[in-house]
């Protein structure tokens, strides 16, 4: 089984992070919810209080085969703040693990010097923040073992290809076909 980590920082969008959850784990993906700011209770973007797994500390790269990012403003800022976001982002992405960020997150790994060369999408009129990428502007856009997906409104399509990478294609589909949604 496939195991996840989703960063959960004050001021996150809930939704972008909860759907990430929500669609993994009933694609059979293992996730962890791991808070950034030293308390395992998270006050989100919308003022909704979010009991975590883990915090960011706690979190070991070697453990995992995924971690993700979701947008909210200013829980980016201080995603791109923590020093274990950045630890952990940086070691998946030198052992090739798959990291992922959606609507304003992708910022986060252009100032992590992790979408260098690659093409990548984030919430419209950020993609100065992406830096050393190529904005592409859609939906979801994958290049290489980097994920990224443009607001709020593609979180189903941005998790259900997570889905796809970590527990394959029939499991990604299963979900899609159990929540309803369009192909």
């Amino acid at each position: 089984m496939s195991k996840a980590v989703v960063f959960l920082a004050p001021g996150s969008e809930e939704c972008e992070a909860l759907l990430v959850v929500d669609i993994l784990r009933r694609a059979g993906v293992e996730v962890t919810v791991a808070a950034v700011g030293g308390d395992k209770t998270v006050v989100t973007s919308h003022k909704v209080s979010i009991n975590t797994d883990a915090l960011a500390a706690e979190i070991d790269p070697a453990d995992y085969d995924a971690c993700v990012l979701p947008g909210g403003i200013p829980g980016v800022n201080n995603l791109a703040a923590d020093p274990d976001v950045r630890r952990v982002c940086d070691a998946c992405n030198a052992a090739g693990k798959r990291v992922a960020a959606i609507c304003a997150a992708p910022t986060v790994l252009g100032g992590f010097g992790l979408l260098e060369g690659r093409k990548a999408t984030v919430y419209p009129g950020m993609d100065d923040g992406l830096t050393g990428a190529v904005h592409t502007g859609d939906e979801v856009t994958v290049d290489g073992n980097i994920t990224t997906g443009r607001a709020l409104g593609a979180a189903i399509p941005f998790a259900l290809k997570l889905a796809e990478q970590l527990a394959g294609k029939e499991a990604s589909d299963r979900v899609r076909h159990a929540i309803v949604y369009p192909y």
